[in-house]
């Protein structure tokens, strides 16, 4: 299925289109290159210090692909010749489950791409993708978790329509802080 699943964000008067697609092992440079931002790194929970742990986090992705639980995506921004090109974030659905009514979303944006509203088209993206591909299995709601402190996150979940539904108390170690779970519905 990974194989078959690329994604379309359009362009905006001052960014360009977006192409999410699985993650691949030419991925490998252009993750280790993002993973070099500190701002990334404090908001992500994973660990990407070299090349062999960036070809671990890229075979990672594969499991959730084959299981059908867990949907990683690269975003990368598409050349006027519309090829695809420079890597400018991640967005990912997961803890899928047939018949179960929620799921989770994520994503994070690669430090030279902040600003150009990658994260909430190809969240945007991501979104109608999940529901148009698992509504009939009882996908009904989409859940987007961040610490309370993610100004940046909070921002990106209210463009996207994904509406406050609660906040979460801190889990230390994980999530050392409070966090805001923001929800969209399937017919929202």
């Amino acid at each position: 299925m990974n194989d078959t699943v690329i994604l379309h964000a359009g362009p905006t008067p001052s960014a360009p289109a977006l192409v999410l697609r699985p993650w691949r092992i030419g991925d490998v440079a252009a993750l280790v290159e993002v993973f070099r931002d500190p701002e990334l790194r404090h908001w992500t929970s994973s660990a990407v210090e070299n090349e062999a742990d960036a070809i671990r986090w890229v075979q990672g992705q594969e499991p959730g692909w084959a299981a059908g639980n867990r949907f990683g995506f690269a975003v990368l921004e598409t050349q006027p010749d519309r090829s695809q090109g420079q890597l400018v974030g991640n967005a990912v659905l997961k803890e899928v489950a047939s018949g179960k009514p929620s799921a989770e979303v994520g994503y994070w944006t690669a430090a030279h791409a902040r600003g150009r509203g990658v994260a909430p088209r190809a969240l945007e993206a991501l979104t109608d993708w999940a529901f148009d591909a698992l509504g009939a299995d009882g996908l009904e709601r989409l859940e987007l978790l961040h610490q309370v402190d993610n100004s940046a996150s909070c921002r990106v979940a209210h463009k996207s329509r994904y509406g406050l539904d609660s906040v979460l108390p801190a889990a230390p170690p994980s999530f050392p802080r409070e966090g805001h779970l923001h929800v969209r519905r399937r017919d929202a």
